[in-house]
């Protein structure tokens, strides 16, 4: 007899979230992630990561599609599917005026923890947290980078074998980011799942075994860090202008040679070219860019955040206004 498959630690299907006058902040999303993997959701502020968090950790309801942990539906069984999960959102989810140690006997009791089992799960998430020597202080005393570790013990504190963090590092620290990301190394390694949405590539690429890169409500494209930049980060070229690029150079440059794509509006723009080198020779050489003014011209080095620019046409942290579209496919 066939052992039944192990069912995914997360399934998305079909997920869409819209709002009152038809705004749609996330828009059919499917995915699984696989027990045990480390697992990045990437954007940028406003992609949709947040609104998908809440409907999976059952925060929100989706419009439509289903959410299923651990093979456990969050529509009909929401109960034994949160219980599976641990969140730490972006907002520090505790009670200031109380110790740490008070707040996580407090959330682990939620969890029906009792006895001997919540006081040792109290005493292993302050251990994880690295906060045992002030346990018993207010929170309120707290630095944020320590604020930050109780968000996650709190998160971690009946055990759960899925962990969803909210970007977690929001104005932490080099020291304590360090610390964070040492922490849920630890616990990924012991077999805990890891859901991690960031806009900071850095983190993604360091930490992710998988990641999806998601924007204006869709994934674009899920793969390893390594199979991204293979397929989307080289040869990325940026070019910025001191005025907008006028109609005729803009056609003049999709047409050289050395362009495989172009995408951009206003003054900045992403060229695709197999040879970056030759692409940037080209543009200086270009009357209609130089009118223009060139205020820089730089070879992108392959990484996570260049695969974002390649698959959405904008920088990770360059604001939305006129965000153009995803550059075109190659020729040929």
């Amino acid at each position: 007899m066939t052992a039944a498959a192990t069912p995914p630690a997360i399934a998305l299907e079909a997920l869409v979230k819209e709002y009152p006058g038809g705004t749609r902040a996330v828009r059919e999303i499917s995915m699984e992630i696989l027990e045990g993997e480390f697992f990045g959701l990437l954007g940028p502020n406003g992609a949709g990561k947040t609104t998908s968090i809440h409907m999976l950790t059952g925060l929100s309801e989706p419009t439509s599609g289903e959410v299923r942990i651990q093979g456990v539906s969050m529509a009909s069984r929401p109960l034994e599917a949160k219980s599976r999960l641990g969140f730490v959102p972006q907002e520090f989810a505790f009670y200031p005026s109380l110790s740490a140690l008070d707040n996580l006997r407090f959330f682990g009791s939620l969890y029906g923890l009792r006895g001997e089992r919540l006081e040792r799960r109290v005493r292993e998430a302050l251990e994880i947290s690295a906060l045992g020597r002030r346990s018993r202080g207010p929170v309120s005393t707290f630095s944020n980078g320590m604020m930050r570790r109780l968000n996650v013990a709190v998160g971690l504190v009946h055990e759960p074998r899925v962990l969803i963090l909210d970007e977690p590092t929001v104005g932490v620290d080099a020291q304590n980011r360090r610390a964070l990301h040492e922490t849920l190394e630890r616990l990924n390694r012991q077999g805990v799942t890891v859901l991690y949405t960031t806009h900071q590539m850095e983190e993604a690429q360091r930490l992710c075994r998988r990641v999806a890169i998601m924007d204006r409500g869709r994934i674009l494209h899920a793969d390893t860090p390594e199979a991204l930049v293979r397929r989307f980060g080289e040869g990325l070229v940026r070019v910025e202008l001191k005025s907008p690029l006028p109609t005729e150079a803009r056609e003049r440059l999709a047409r050289l040679d050395s362009v495989q794509g172009l995408d951009g509006s206003g003054r900045i723009w992403h060229l695709k070219a197999r040879e970056p080198e030759r692409a940037v020779q080209d543009v200086l050489a270009l009357a209609g860019v130089r009118e223009a003014g060139v205020l820089g011209l730089n070879i992108l080095e392959p990484n996570l955040e260049s695969v974002f620019i390649h698959v959405t046409g904008r920088r990770l942290r360059d604001p939305g206004e006129g965000a153009p579209a995803p550059l075109a496919e190659e020729n040929g």
